[in-house]
């Protein structure tokens, strides 16, 4: 679910930089850029929607930015999950099912 985009610019020293001329408007650019975070997004919240339900194990990595009152983990398949804290510690292992999810993050509670 994790993708990095950028809108074309040229890199200094290169083939394209010497030899061809960037003659697409800033404005093109961006709104194609855009247009594809909006497909990806899309995309991811569909992948995560399938996961709500499921329960997975995850690794405790710590707090996410967002909301100290949780933790975050990863599951073996690599989804982002926050979760209650609960009296758990970084490190852990637990098991979690997922109740919700945006395009970017499941949402769970941890199953004892």
């Amino acid at each position: 679910n994790l993708a990095y985009m950028y809108f074309y610019s040229e890199r200094p020293k290169t083939l394209a930089e010497r030899k061809f001329e960037d003659n697409v408007p800033i404005e093109v650019k961006k709104r194609r850029l855009n247009e594809v975070v909006t497909i990806h997004r899309n995309n991811a919240l569909e992948q995560n929607k399938k996961q709500v339900g499921k329960t997975f194990e995850v690794l405790i990595e710590g707090e996410p930015k967002k909301n100290k009152e949780q933790f975050s983990g990863r599951t073996s398949e690599n989804f982002y999950v926050v979760f209650p804290k609960e009296g758990l510690k970084k490190g852990e292992y637990i098991n979690v099912q997922i109740t919700d999810c945006s395009s970017a993050t499941l949402i769970g509670e941890v199953i004892q």
